[in-house]
């Protein structure tokens, strides 16, 4: 523990952190009975001010490279030693819990905060344990968290004042010079990538539910390709929202609860997470009226990653213990501003393993600063910036799952038809969600389906509630010619980005589209 602190509250209750969050004068209560904070200068996660400590027992294991930068151990010990003295004769709060749903691969955690809306958010993210399980539980990994405490870059090797540090050895991390809660849960989830493979447990960036069977269904997506509205139905229910394990018992979740991206939310589209985001929920970055305390959520004027985190308990029906068996289905979401990839498509083994690695969406005009036409975008196994591993260890593991358990998996294109962004549509939500179903409900197994000329994944020739006409993208597209030239240079992307992947089976690079 910190030595000298002022004050240390352990395990505060949601109310408690709420009223403590109020007096300290580190946010607001909205009228839905929420949290309100804001984070300052980084409303978002600073990848490229994530390090490792490069120590002998993780140097060889460890993927290095922009999302895996290497620190120096001695650099390390300065940096933890300054922090520590920055701690001094401050109020700390102390969240002692779990993260992993399944009793067998549960891992104690302890989180340090300097804030209490942050320690308020911890408690809602991860799991809480019963008051039976605190006495007795000790943690294996900390967490400290001192967004006050900004790092030197020439004194402590880092980019900038804020710093996001794994020591895996010592199985403690170091958060400073930023607020924004993302990065806690995230650099656990980065830790969890380091060990879970080492225990034969496939970590996996996605959500998950559970059908009225107990039929379990995985939905893998980058931001923007609907994981979240599509893995929250209300016909299914919610395991979780974005980390889970698959052991050889089934899947579980990482966490206790969700952390929903919020800009445009509405009650009439996403009804689960506006019913959840009340007293004991907490809100990062939105705007609120000063008198009435209203949330517009339509608003972006701090930031679109605009937040709400809660415990998986508000969704209604949510699967508690977050656990289930192996999964039926394998959803990869992806929005192709292109319009060239088919809306639905199953793949084969080496296929879905090819599009894993891959991990592609686009990135649209007017997201990020500079960004005037759509990208192609290639984020490996759908979470680059959170694996210390090759991402072809995390392949490996999928590919096995899939050969064992013989889960269905499915391109499944949120994005552009009938043309390229300006030219063509997005796909509606509606027929996205009719595609999905179908998935889900084994009735694609029973249509006949075709290659895709270009991407090869097989395309069902109908599909319940969805016109026929635009399940093949070459059908939708005014101009046939134009069709080609689009889809190839889109084949081009795909095979540029996986020429630096290495050791790869050439059965796995097969699995990919067919460049002319």
């Amino acid at each position: 523990m910190i030595a000298n602190s002022r004050q240390i509250y352990h395990n505060l209750s949601t109310a408690q952190l709420v009223e403590t969050a109020l007096a300290r004068g580190e946010g607001i209560l909205a009228s839905n009975g929420a949290l309100v904070v804001t984070n300052g200068k980084y409303t978002g996660r600073s990848p490229n001010d994530k390090f490792i400590v490069d120590q002998p027992c993780v140097h060889d294991l460890i993927n290095w490279g922009p999302a895996n930068q290497p620190m120096p151990p001695g650099q390390f010990r300065n940096l933890y030693g300054r922090l520590l003295a920055y701690l001094q004769k401050k109020e700390l709060f102390v969240f002692d819990g779990f993260v992993g749903a399944h009793p067998a691969y549960r891992l104690p955690i302890r989180i340090i905060n300097e804030l209490a809306w942050q320690n308020l958010f911890v408690r809602q993210l991860f799991l809480r344990p019963a008051p039976e399980e605190q006495k007795s539980s000790r943690p294996q990994f900390t967490v400290i968290c001192a967004p006050g405490f900004n790092a030197d870059p020439e004194l402590d090797g880092t980019r900038s004042e804020a710093f996001i540090v794994l020591n895996l050895e010592e199985n403690l991390v170091l958060i400073g010079g930023t607020s924004y809660a993302g990065e806690i849960k995230k650099s656990v989830f980065t830790a969890l990538n380091f060990f879970f493979p080492q225990r034969g447990v496939f970590p996996m960036h996605c959500s998950a539910n559970l059908g009225p069977k107990g039929d379990v269904a995985l939905f893998f997506g980058l931001s923007g390709t609907g994981k979240t509205s599509l893995s929250a139905d209300p016909q299914r229910r919610l395991v979780g929202d974005d980390e889970h394990g698959w052991s050889e018992e089934g899947i579980f979740n990482f966490e206790g609860g969700c952390y929903a991206k919020c800009i445009c939310l509405s009650a009439e589209n996403e009804p689960q997470i506006w019913s959840a985001i009340r007293f004991g929920a907490v809100l990062e970055n939105v705007i609120v009226d000063a008198e009435t305390r209203a949330v517009d959520y339509v608003s972006a004027a701090i930031t679109e990653n605009t937040r709400a985190a809660f415990p998986v308990e508000y969704i209604p029906e949510a699967v508690i213990p977050g656990v289930g068996g192996h999964p039926q289905t394998v959803i990869f979401l992806t929005a192709d501003a292109f319009g060239v990839l088919p809306p639905v498509a199953k793949l084969t083994r080496e296929q879905a393993m090819y599009h894993f690695l891959s991990g592609y969406t686009s990135k649209l005009a007017g997201t990020e600063q500079g960004v005037t036409a759509p990208q192609a975008t290639f984020s490996a196994c759908f979470g680059a910036p959170f694996l210390p591993l090759p991402p072809a260890v995390y392949a490996g593991l999928l590919g096995e799952k899939i050969a064992r358990h013989r889960p269905n998996v499915y391109l499944v294109n949120t994005g552009w038809t009938g043309g390229p962004y300006g030219t063509g549509r997005r796909i509606d939500l509606r027929l996205t969600r009719a595609m999905v179903a179908a998935a889900l409900g084994g009735q694609l197994e029973e249509i006949e389906a075709e290659p895709d000329p270009v991407f090869r994944a097989l395309v069902p020739r109908r599909c319940p509630g969805v016109p026929g006409e635009m399940l093949r993208p070459r059908n939708t597209w005014a101009d046939a010619g134009a069709y080609y030239e689009a889809a190839q240079k889109l084949a081009g992307r795909f095979a540029e980005n996986f020429r630096k992947f290495s050791g790869i089976a050439p059965e796995i690079s097969s699995g990919g589209p067919v460049c002319a």
